[in-house]
Formats: structure tokens, sequence, C-alpha cells
């Protein structure tokens, strides 16, 4: 399993960021990457610098929205999709979309619904309930 660092993270999205400012060909992965990145232009300037990026601090204290953790989520849910795994996943994407009119704003509601799942798991030191989180979609 890959399990990538803070940094790791931070360099791929930005590395991808850089590709597309300069027309370069794309992996398959940073090609998903690239349709969330260009549906956040808020993020660009935290994507432009990747210095600035490994050094950048998106604490709770700070208040401020991580752009990275945000656009891991993103390519997360879309990799999800894509298996339906946890399985029924697509399905209850598809229903929330069409109820939203938004596939987008979909996968903002599934965000809450993941990162509850995460939560819950590390705190019972369970694994991830999947279905509890399908069941998380459905009810949005």
């Amino acid at each position: 399993m890959f399990t990538p660092s803070q940094h790791d993270v931070r360099r791929f999205f930005c590395e991808t960021y850089r590709k597309v400012q300069e027309n370069q060909v794309l992996t398959p992965l940073e090609a998903v990457a690239r349709d969330w990145i260009v549906q956040h232009q808020e993020y660009a300037d935290a994507l432009a610098n990747t210095d600035e990026a490994l050094a950048a601090d998106y604490s709770v204290e700070r208040g401020i929205a991580n752009p990275f953790l945000h656009l891991s989520m993103h390519l997360s849910i879309a990799e999800q999709l894509s298996i339906d795994q946890p399985p029924g996943i697509r399905a209850a994407f598809l229903a929330l979309a069409r109820r939203l009119g938004s596939e987008h704003d979909a996968h903002h509601e599934m965000m809450e619904c993941l990162g509850e799942m995460i939560w819950n798991s590390q705190r019972s030191g369970l694994p991830p309930d999947g279905q509890a989180y399908v069941e998380c979609v459905r009810r949005r």
C-alpha cells in the first residue's frame, strides 16, 4: 500500500499544477488531479510554489483551509467512485449528485461523510466502516 507523506502529497499537487500551467503531458493520476485543481482556482497561489507549499501551516488553530487535504479528498472520492469501493458508493454518489444538481457539490457532501468515517475509525481503533460511509452519503 502506498502511504505518501504530507510533503509527497504537496509535491504531487504542486508538480501537477506546474505541468498543467506548462501544458505538459500528465500521468493518469495527475489528469484526475488536474480536473479538481481547475475547479478550485482559489488554490492557485498555494500550488504555485512547492517550497512555500511544503512550509505552509494549515493547522486547525490557524483556521485556514488546507487545499492539499481538500484536493486529496476529491482524488480519494474519485478513486472510490471509479471502482465502487466501498460497494454502493457510486450509486449513493449518483443519487446525491442528481439531488444536488452538481457532481462537485456531491463530492463536497461526501467529504463530510468520509471525514466522519475516518474520525470514527481513528477514535475507536477499528477499521473504517464502509457501509456507514455509504449510508451517510445516502442520507445527504
